[in-house]
């Protein structure tokens, strides 16, 4: 049966028209802020729905054992580009995040982009998925995208991508005593759009 939410053929058309208007040109400030200040630091890490690649290629540059994601040919073949330029040679699948796994457990996950472009009927499948692929003590690295659409919320309407990941959601999503979250406040991070993303690592227990 197929699942609600934007479609292979939807993302596949995003990047071959060039409508990509989430892309920074870069890697993400706090992914650069994470790893400049040592919280994160080389190990098995995997980035899904890596889009046009700069976290990969950065991780990879910097000697982590990265696996990037994408279930997009589009935006795996832009990946494979930038790292050909950049001569890095993480590994890329094209696979389904609900249904891919790792061949042994990661230490860590970047969760950028990924959650906010599932529709939230496969929130629940995907926080299972994300546990499942890291070891206890591992660590989730999240960007909750912060897209408040009060209209939309009065009416009871779920719109997107990307998805609105509201915090107390959140918390029920990647709940205690299966994640230990930080204490807030949780750093902004401005997006290209205009709206912002919460970051907010989580370890698995």
């Amino acid at each position: 049966m197929t699942r609600p939410g934007p479609t292979p053929e939807f993302w596949q058309a995003r990047f071959q028209s060039g409508k990509t208007a989430w892309d920074r040109g870069g890697p993400s400030p706090q992914l650069l802020s994470w790893l400049d200040s040592g919280a994160l630091t080389p190990c098995r890490i995997a980035v899904p729905g890596c889009g046009s690649g700069w976290e990969v290629a950065e991780l990879a540059r910097r000697g982590f054992e990265v696996t990037g994601i994408d279930y997009t040919a589009a935006a795996v073949a832009r990946v494979q580009d930038l790292l050909a330029r950049q001569g890095l040679h993480p590994q890329i699948v094209q696979a389904d995040v609900l249904e891919w796994q790792p061949d042994r457990p990661l230490d860590a996950v970047y969760e950028q982009t990924c959650l906010c472009a599932l529709h939230p009927a496969s929130w629940v499948a995907y926080a299972s998925q994300l546990r499942r692929w890291l070891r206890p003590g591992g660590t989730l690295w999240t960007l909750f995208m912060q897209v408040h659409r009060p209209e939309a919320e009065a009416e009871g309407r779920v719109e997107g991508p990307p998805y609105h990941c509201d915090l107390t959601a959140m918390q029920a999503l990647f709940p205690a005593p299966q994640w230990v979250w930080p204490a807030p406040p949780h750093p902004a991070v401005p997006h290209p759009s205009g709206w912002r993303e919460m970051a907010v690592p989580l370890t698995r227990v």
